[in-house]
């Protein structure tokens, strides 16, 4: 069972969110949401970007799953030794809201963030002509206090706009592989 969808053009109600809480993001797919969802959630690894700066694994050998599934776990999976020896798995989200092809939210929990910090990661898919707008939303930064490791001593603004520049990092990555896999 996933979590229910708002009606079309509803607001959710409630305060709006804390200044410097969120970042958001959208890149325009040329595929229908089905296809998007299915890029998203089943080639997660194909477009997630490797290295320090994208991946708990760092430079080494990851790959990178999410259970498509309320409660499935977004994970990385590390080799040991240069790939050999037993692989070990980091848990960096769960699947908090699932509902293909519309939407989907994860509740992350990136490696500077102790057990009791979260943020949240929702992204829509919202059909546009043939194509689709994926629309990423990653919000809570508010909840961290202002000298976290997260935020590498960055003033807010600064900080957000640094997690803009992230995001929109990966989501060219997504249309690039979603390009690659609508090519004739």
């Amino acid at each position: 069972m996933s979590a229910a969808r708002p009606p079309e053009g509803a607001r959710t109600a409630g305060p709006p969110p804390p200044p410097h809480d969120r970042v958001a993001v959208s890149v325009r797919l040329d595929c229908p949401p089905a296809i998007a969802f299915e890029v998203f959630t089943e080639r997660i690894d194909d477009w997630w970007r490797h290295g320090l700066k994208f991946r708990v694994g760092g430079r080494g050998t990851s790959v990178l799953h999410l259970e498509p599934r309320l409660g499935g776990r977004m994970f990385e999976r590390l080799s040991a030794d240069g790939g050999e020896g037993t692989p070990h798995v980091v848990q960096t989200g769960t699947v908090v809201a699932w509902d293909p092809p519309h939407a989907l939210e994860i509740e992350w929990r990136g490696r500077a963030l102790g057990p009791h910090e979260r943020t949240v990661i929702g992204v829509r898919f919202e059909p546009r002509g043939a194509g689709t707008l994926v629309t990423l939303e990653h919000r809570g930064f508010a909840s961290l206090p202002p000298d976290h490791p997260v935020r590498h001593g960055e003033p807010p603004a600064r900080f957000l706009a640094r997690q803009a520049m992230w995001w929109s990092d990966q989501m060219a990555s997504l249309r690039g592989l979603a390009a690659g896999e609508n090519a004739p």
